[in-house]
Formats: structure tokens, sequence, C-alpha cells
């Protein structure tokens, strides 16, 4: 199966797809607002506007599986992020990216392998994972932020693709 044929959902409920955002760039990255890292959303919406008009979006996927860093409901998830850090890009619903509850997105995604040639687990929230414009998947563990060269070469290289 396709990333881009696993059915999502938004925060609010709405039936979303992969597919939607087949010919653009995509960075799924599981998100947390109680996390050491949460203040990697900065970086995140400064990719969105700084990449947005070119066929790029950051797709935020909310996961409560580490230490119950995103407890939140749907709305006070959507609340944080949009007052805390003015998010723009999507949000998806809450998922498991880890585990028997794994949602089919990540069970895709945690096949690739990272710089280091890791596949796997999810090490931990803000872990990213960018689709690019032909289908192929690089992956960047949560430590690496968003605007690091290595991640922005990578959007860059796909959307001069």
């Amino acid at each position: 199966m396709s990333v881009y044929d696993i059915p999502l959902r938004t925060l609010s409920g709405d039936p979303i797809s992969l597919a939607d955002y087949r010919d653009q760039a995509v960075l799924v990255v599981n998100v947390a607002s109680k996390c050491g890292l949460t203040p990697q959303y900065a970086g995140l919406e400064r990719l969105q506007k700084q990449y947005g008009e070119q066929g790029f979006t950051v797709l935020g996927v909310p996961c409560n599986q580490f230490l119950g860093q995103e407890p939140g409901s749907a709305e006070e998830i959507q609340t944080f992020c949009s007052t805390s850090y003015g998010v723009t890009f999507p949000l998806l619903e809450k998922t498991d990216v880890n585990g028997e509850d794994r949602h089919p997105l990540y069970a895709e995604l945690t096949r690739v392998a990272d710089a280091e040639g890791e596949s796997g687990d999810v090490q931990w929230n803000f872990e990213k994972f960018l689709i690019g414009k032909d289908g192929r998947i690089t992956r960047f563990r949560p430590r690496t932020e968003p605007e690091a060269p290595e991640v922005v070469a990578a959007i860059e290289a796909q959307l001069s693709a």
C-alpha cells in the first residue's frame, strides 16, 4: 500500500488523504504540546510559511505515546497550536505512531531508515518524515531541528525536482 492510499482524518475529524498532496513535498511530524521539543512548532511553522506557496506542507500528527505529552482534546490541541505558535499547517487526529495500534501511515513511514541506516519505531515526539513529490521518504530523528541544513536541503531538493 502506498502512503497516498492510507485514509487519514484531520484534527476536526474530516477525512483527508496524502493523495491530496501527491504533487507536493510533505513533512509529516508527530507533535506534542507538553514536550521539551515542543518549541520545534515555531520552526515547522516558519518552514510552512517559507515554502508553502512552492508546493510544500507540514502535516502535524499529535501523539500521546511519549510520557503522555499530548493529553489534550482535539479542540485543546488546535487552540494550543494556533495561540502558542500560530500554526497554520494541517493537523491530523491524535494517532499512535508505535505499538499494536500504530496507524497504517506510521506502519509505512517507520520502514524507512534514517541517515544512520536505522528504521523501526519512532523514537520520540517531533520525528520527521519528508515525503517527496516523487513519493520517496527521508527520515529525520526528533532532535533534528525543522530548519536544520539537512532538512532544508531535502525540502529544497524536492521543490526544485
